[in-house]
Parts: structure tokens; C-alpha cells; sequence
């Protein structure tokens, strides 16, 4: 009668002994990542393919130089960025065309891809010239939400969207985020009438939110079962707020990707998570906008994918909530 609880005695420690294991690696980590030093901090070196001549690498602490900086992280995407970087460019000089007003600038962000996606890039480039589509190789892969904060940093926009490089949201969509920016902003300036639009801190996320109904029904039920953990977890980590933070397109005027992306910490899936959290942080405002969105075949996003989310998401509690994390004003 001794081995049950022998054996439950045993399994007791084992569990304790790998929570408190868990909670060692996840504070260890926190720690490691209290300075935000652990990110690509090379400078971005920006090439013109044509000449073989390097350009000059702006910053986010520069001045604007275009209206509009389209960021789009890439891993091993060479069958789907031309078609829908070829798309975006189309709008984006048709627009150009009609408002002379209207400057933008397209940031590829190679994350360390291993197939032709920088051949992919540099071709835009030679297309379309260095001034308005540039590409930056992280050398190796980092995670999105590294590649993300890369693009962002070394952008010249006033306005700066994220998107990503499989073209599932429809770009002309990026009006829809843009025009709510710009009723925030005139708010603003209905106060001070030489206010800027990107001096104000000010966040537009796309949502997908309204298609969920359809996709509930759509989905198979491990699937939904582990999005509504996922919202929940979310929930508990960032707090209420945006509905669907996982959308890959979100806008941001300059002052707010200043603040947000020198302080972001999260490389990989969860970044956007922790964007809401800054913007909470900081008081900046969260335009969640509909979009129109289409599943796109390809996608990376697997089991593995979710562990390190939960991961990332226990990191970002520790880090913040115990004071590890340091956020720069």
C-alpha cells in the first residue's frame, strides 16, 4: 500500500521541480533582456543593387522624409513578395500620380531567409529604384517582431504601416487606418494649429475581428479552442483593449513607432501583444479599424509557433510586471 503514494510523492516533486525550473528559465531570461541589448543592434546597411554603392541608413530620431513607410518583414517568402509587393507599388505610385504631395517608401526586411527572397527584394529594388524600395538582411533569422522593429527604425515616414509580405489584407485598406490617424490628429490641432502628424503618438490596428463568426465556423475546433485560450491569455497578459492583436497590419505615426519600437523587447510572434502594452504604457491612443483580409496558403504559424507565443507571453509578464524591464521615456 506504500508505492501509490510513494509514487505520487514522486510525482509531486517532479512537477514542483519543474515548475520552479520554468520559472527560473523564464526569469533568467526576463533578466538577460533587462537592458533590450539582445537585438540586432548592427547598423542597417541599406545598398543600392544597381550601383553597388551603400545609402545613406536614416533613423527613426531623423526628421521625416516621406509621408508614407511601408515595413515588410520577410522569411522565406520568394514565391509570394513579388506578387504582393508588386500590387502594393502599384497603388502606391498610382497614388503618388494623382497627389504630388503623396512621397512613400517600401522597407523589405530580410529576416535571415535561406531561399531567393533577397534575390526577390533586390529585383523590386532595381525596378523601382533605392528611393522608394530599399531591402535590410538581418543576416540570420531573428523572428518577425525583430524584423519588424529593424524596418521601423530605419524608416523615414511620417506614417509608418507594417504589413506582411503575403498580401492578405488588401493595401488600399491602409486608407481606412490612415483617415482614422488624421481625424485623431485634428483634434489635435484644433488645440495647436502647428501640431504635426507625425508628433502626435498615435496607433491604427487593422482587425479581423468582424470575419470571426465566419471563421469559427470554418475552422477546425482544435483550432478555435486554442485561438480562444490564445484571447485569453492575451487578455490576461495586455489587458482589454484591441480584439484582435494578431493582424499583421498596423499603423503608426512617427512619434508613436519611436517610443514603441525602441522599447520592444518580444522577436517573434507575441511583439504585437507587447505593442498594446506600450501603448497603454504611454497613454498613446489604439485605433482597432476593420480590414479585409483572405487566408493566403503558406502560412508559418504551427504548433511550435504557439509554445514560443505562450513563452514569449510569460516572458513579457515577468519582465514588465516584476520590474526587470526598464521602458526609455
Amino acid at each position: 500500500m506504500e508505492y501509490p503514494w510513494t509514487i505520487f510523492f514522486i510525482l509531486i516533486s517532479l512537477f514542483f521541480t519543474f515548475a520552479a525550473g520554468l520559472v527560473s528559465a523564464i526569469i533568467l531570461k526576463a533578466y538577460r533582456r533587462r537592458f533590450n541589448h539582445e537585438h540586432v543592434e548592427a547598423p542597417a546597411i541599406l545598398e543600392d543593387p544597381n550601383s553597388l554603392k551603400r545609402v545613406p541608413c536614416p533613423s527613426i530620431f531623423d526628421p521625416a522624409e516621406k509621408y508614407m513607410s511601408l515595413i515588410v518583414p520577410a522569411y522565406n517568402e520568394e514565391y509570394r513578395l513579388h506578387g504582393a509587393l508588386e500590387e502594393t507599388i502599384n497603388y502606391l505610385r498610382q497614388r503618388a500620380a494623382k497627389d504630388k504631395t503623396f512621397s512613400y517608401e517600401v522597407v523589405i526586411v530580410d529576416d535571415g531567409s535561406v531561399d531567393a527572397t533577397k534575390g526577390v527584394a533586390f529585383n523590386l529594388v532595381r525596378k523601382y529604384s533605392v528611393e522608394n524600395v530599399r531591402v535590410i538582411l538581418l543576416g540570420k533569422n531573428h523572428g518577425k517582431g525583430e524584423a519588424t522593429r529593424k524596418g521601423m527604425l530605419h524608416s523615414r515616414g511620417e506614417l509608418l504601416l507594417m504589413l506582411d509580405a503575403d498580401g492578405a489584407t488588401n493595401i488600399t485598406d491602409l486608407e481606412k487606418l490612415e483617415n482614422q490617424i488624421h481625424a485623431e490628429v485634428k483634434k489635435e490641432a484644433s488645440r495647436d494649429s502647428s501640431v504635426r502628424i507625425s508628433d502626435v503618438p498615435i496607433t491604427a490596428f487593422g482587425s479581423r475581428a468582424h470575419l470571426e463568426e465566419k471563421a469559427l465556423a470554418t475552422r477546425k475546433w482544435y483550432r478555435n479552442f486554442l485561438m480562444k485560450g490564445f484571447h485569453l491569455v492575451v487578455l490576461l497578459t495586455a489587458g482589454p483593449g484591441i480584439r484582435d492583436t494578431q493582424c499583421g497590419f498596423k499603423m503608426f505615426t512617427r512619434s508613436a513607432a519611436r517610443k514603441l519600437f525602441t522599447n520592444i523587447r518580444l522577436k517573434r510572434w507575441c511583439f504585437d501583444v507587447e505593442l498594446v502594452y506600450l501603448c497603454k504604457y504611454f497613454g498613446i491612443p489604439m485605433l482597432e479599424v476593420s480590414v479585409n483580409w483572405s487566408e493566403i496558403p503558406g502560412s508559418k504559424l504551427g504548433p511550435w509557433s504557439i509554445l514560443n507565443m505562450l513563452w514569449e507571453l510569460a516572458l513579457m509578464t515577468v519582465g514588465y510586471r516584476t520590474g526587470i524591464w526598464r521602458i526609455s521615456i
